[in-house]
C-alpha cells in the first residue's frame, strides 16, 4: 500500500490567502462601481464612501473596545467588502445616517456578534440591508432616475424594472410590461435601482475575473442564473402577457449581484460542489417564487439569507467521499 510522504520544510506556498481573495473581490467589483458612478454620480459616491467607512469604523470599534482584541481585523479586506455590497444594495439617494445604522447592523450583529469573519452564519451585507428594507421601507423603495449626476436626496425618481413587473402582476393601473427599459439598457445599466446592481455587463466581467482568478467557482452562480432561466421561462411560456422573458428577469434587479457576489460569500455557502449545487437551485427557485407570488417585488437578497439558514444541513448530508475512501459493495 502506497504511504502519504510528508517532508520535511522548506515547502511550496500556493500564495492564496484570505486577504489577497478578499482584495481580488474588490478588483472584481471595480466596474459595476465605475457604472453607478456613471448613471448616478454624486450619490453612488456618497452611499458608497459612507458605508465603506462606517463598516471600518464599527469593525474596529467593536473589536477593539467590546471583544477586546489586541489586533485589528479591517485591513483584511472583509469590512470593505461589506461596505461595498451594503452600499451596491442600497438606492443612491439614501440618507447618510441610514447607511450608518445598516452599516452598523451589518458588522455589529451580521458578523461581530458571532465572532468576526468566518463565524458568521448568514451574509453580512444582505443582514444590513434587509434590516434597511424593514426599518424604512419608503426611504429603501425610493429609486432615483438615472442621469442625475449631481442630485443626492432631491434625486426625482422613477419605477424600477422589477417595480413594473410586480405592477403588471398586481393588476396596478397604468403599469406595462412595455415600459420596461430594453434589454441593452439593462444589460449596461441605464435603469433605476439600487446602485450597484443595475449593469448585468459590469457584473458579468466581475464573475469572469473572479473565475479567472480562481476566487470563486462556478457552481453557485451558474446553478442560479440556470434554474432562474428556466423556471422563469416556463412561466413566461405559460403566460407572456403577464410575465417577462427569461432574458429580462436575469437581466434585472439584484439577481447578478447576489448571484456573483453575495451567494458565493465563502463563509454562508456550502464547503463543496455538489452543495454548492443544490444551494444554487434553491436560491435561483425562491427568488423567482417571491418575485412572481411574493409581496416584494426583489427576491434575491431573502432567497440568500433563506439559503444561509440551511448551509450548515447541506454541509452535514451533502459530503465528497473521504481521501482513502472505499465503495462500499452492494
Amino acid at each position: 500500500m502506497n504511504k502519504l510522504i510528508v517532508s520535511l520544510s522548506p515547502h511550496v506556498h500556493g500564495g492564496d490567502s484570505v486577504k489577497n481573495n478578499m482584495y481580488g473581490v474588490l478588483i472584481a467589483l471595480i466596474p459595476a462601481f465605475l457604472v453607478s458612478l456613471y448613471f448616478f454620480g454624486l450619490g453612488a459616491l456618497i452611499v458608497t464612501a459612507t458605508s465603506v467607512a462606517a463598516c471600518l469604523f464599527f469593525e474596529w470599534a467593536i473589536g477593539r473596545f467590546l471583544m477586546k482584541k489586541e489586533t485589528t481585523t479591517i485591513c483584511d479586506g472583509s469590512a470593505i467588502i461589506t461596505g461595498v455590497l451594503l452600499a451596491f444594495n442600497l438606492p443612491s439617494n439614501l440618507p447618510v445616517w441610514i447607511i450608518v445604522l445598516g452599516a452598523l447592523f451589518a458588522i455589529g450583529v451580521g458578523k461581530m456578534s458571532f465572532g468576526g469573519l468566518g463565524c458568521n452564519p448568514f451574509n453580512p451585507a444582505l443582514a444590513g440591508r434587509v434590516f434597511l428594507l424593514l426599518s424604512f421601507p419608503v426611504q429603501m423603495t425610493t429609486w432615483p432616475a438615472v442621469g442625475q449626476l449631481t442630485a443626492y436626496t432631491d434625486a426625482t425618481t422613477a419605477a424600477t424594472p422589477l417595480a413594473i413587473m410586480k405592477g403588471v402582476i398586481n393588476g396596478a393601473p397604468g403599469m406595462s410590461l412595455s415600459d420596461l427599459p430594453g434589454a441593452f439598457d439593462l444589460l449596461i445599466g441605464n435603469n433605476g435601482g439600487c446602485l450597484g446592481e443595475v449593469s448585468a455587463l459590469a457584473l458579468l466581467l466581475g464573475l469572469a475575473y473572479m473565475l479567472w482568478k480562481k476566487i470563486i467557482t462556478w457552481h453557485i452562480p451558474i446553478s442560479i442564473l440556470a434554474t432562474v432561466l428556466v423556471f422563469s421561462g416556463i412561466m413566461y411560456l405559460v403566460n407572456p402577457e403577464l410575465y417577462v422573458s427569461p432574458v429580462v428577469q436575469l437581466l434585472s434587479g439584484g439577481l447578478m449581484l447576489g448571484a456573483v457576489f453575495m451567494a458565493t460569500d465563502y463563509v454562508t455557502s456550502p464547503m463543496n460542489h455538489k452543495g454548492m449545487l443544490i444551494y444554487g437551485v434553491c436560491i435561483g427557485l425562491l427568488t423567482v417564487v417571491i418575485r412572481l407570488f411574493g409581496a416584494y417585488p426583489e427576491g434575491m437578497s431573502f432567497a440568500i439569507l433563506i439559503m444561509n439558514a440551511f448551509t450548515p444541513l447541506i454541509n452535514t448530508y451533502v459530503k465528497p467521499k473521504r481521501f482513502g475512501e472505499v465503495a462500499k459493495k452492494k
